[in-house]
């Protein structure tokens, strides 16, 4: 069985990345503002190394079945960081989808079972989209 213990560790990581993920919303909303965009991925990352462990990040990230996803996100993390945030944040975008592509089924999964939200998402054209990438997930 997981062991789902919250230490003061694993709650900071998560803070940590609801705000970059904030950042990031805040960053494009401002019409990709490259301050704003750098400081979310940065807290992004951090608060994901902080969450699951570096050990465990760094492995994420090296798997060979996500060598393409984890390159385009490197390379458009440091455009951002550079200044080219909006080359950066269509490479960011590539790759953060081929990473967490395996997640997605589990994400609609749990949005179709919020009351409200969840008609939308058990509608046919969702649950199409949802069976088209529950073919793909790659095993662990």
């Amino acid at each position: 069985m997981l062991s789902f213990e919250m230490n003061d560790r694993k709650k900071i990581g998560i803070g940590l990345t609801g705000f970059g993920v904030l950042f990031t919303v805040l960053g494009v909303i401002f019409f990709f503002d490259k301050g704003l965009l750098a400081m979310g991925n940065i807290l992004f990352l951090s608060g994901l190394a902080l969450t699951i462990g570096i050990k465990s990040t760094t492995s994420f990230f090296l798997k060979r079945s996500n060598y393409k996803g984890s390159i385009s996100f490197l390379v458009g993390f440091l455009l951002v960081i550079v200044g080219w945030a909006f080359l950066g944040m269509i490479l960011e975008g590539y790759g953060f989808f081929m990473l967490f592509r395996g997640f997605i089924p589990t994400v609609f999964f749990y949005l179709s079972k919020i009351p409200v939200i969840g008609w939308f998402f058990q509608q046919p054209f969702f649950m199409t989209f949802v069976e088209r990438f529950r073919g793909r997930r790659v095993p662990v």
